[in-house]
């Protein structure tokens, strides 16, 4: 337990992050060359000069800013309610006795292998029938909460809220609510701050749905990427522009939060 890692893990580890950033890295070389230099038989294997010229390319020819502020809403919004309401909703089962609950977790669980394209149809209609398509509510409504944000706060909230402590507070007289507020949400903070991190992440990058409930005068950051294409001739230069600078946002969360994040894991991995 106490020898250090030798040098298979750590070349291991530093080939697993190179390959990871591999693809943002020969992004950004073939979005700061020019599309003529992309298109030569020997691709460039260097960044070129052209990164800004190619961003300013971006924003004229969509949107894009309008994109950004979209997406930074909905994936805020979306983040925010899935880690209240799946905290919620995981403390009810972790710690909460209750008829029926066993049945109600396993259909919870189980609406996790139902494809998401099975529900696209009668989503759509229901938000036609409310109005709200071609607006942000049609994508942010239906991520408000997930199974499998559910599922995961209530696996780590089952051994990391101990009874006695929920049976203390109710006998200085707390209510549900003020046990809930006052000890499961420190509890949970480890669990929040990853579900909410990759909750935000998914939303960002999400396309199937905003193609398909968002039109394309009001698009987020994934439908802008997808309207730089055009017919039959695909300026990559452009388009992995256009990506590198949707990733940026990503980049910058990782880097303010990182720390908070792995402190987090940390403390919630201490017992006692």
């Amino acid at each position: 337990m106490t020898r250090r890692p030798g040098f298979l893990v750590y070349g291991l580890l530093t080939a697993f992050v190179l390959g990871s950033a591999m693809p943002l890295w020969w992004s950004f070389v073939i979005g700061s060359h020019t599309k003529e230099i992309v298109n030569r038989d020997t691709p460039p294997l260097v960044p070129g000069g052209h990164f800004l010229s190619n961003a300013a390319r971006v924003f004229d020819t969509v949107d894009f800013w309008k994109a950004l502020s979209n997406s930074l809403i909905v994936s805020t919004v979306c983040a925010a309610s899935v880690v209240f309401f799946c905290t919620l909703a995981g403390y009810a089962f972790a710690k909460l006795r209750f008829r029926g609950s066993t049945p109600l977790m396993v259909f919870v669980v189980a609406t996790l292998a139902v494809p998401t394209q099975l529900g696209v149809i009668p989503l759509f209609i229901l938000m036609a029938d409310l109005g709200w398509t071609g607006t942000l509510a049609a994508v942010i409504v239906p991520t408000l909460v997930t199974a499998f944000g559910v599922f995961f706060m209530r696996q780590y909230l089952v051994d990391a809220i101990p009874d006695e402590l929920i049976e203390a507070a109710r006998v200085d007289g707390c209510s549900m609510i003020r046990v809930f507020w006052n000890v499961a949400v420190p509890a949970a903070r480890p669990a929040a701050a990853i579900l909410g991190l990759f909750t935000f992440m998914t939303v960002w990058t999400d396309f199937f749905w905003p193609m398909i409930a968002l039109p394309a005068s009001n698009p987020t950051v994934q439908i802008a990427l997808q309207q730089l294409q055009s017919g039959y001739y695909v300026d990559y230069a452009l388009v992995l522009c256009g990506a590198v600078l949707s990733t940026i946002p990503l980049l910058v969360l990782f880097v303010l939060t990182g720390r908070q994040l792995v402190a987090g894991i940390m403390q919630g991995a201490v017992k006692g």
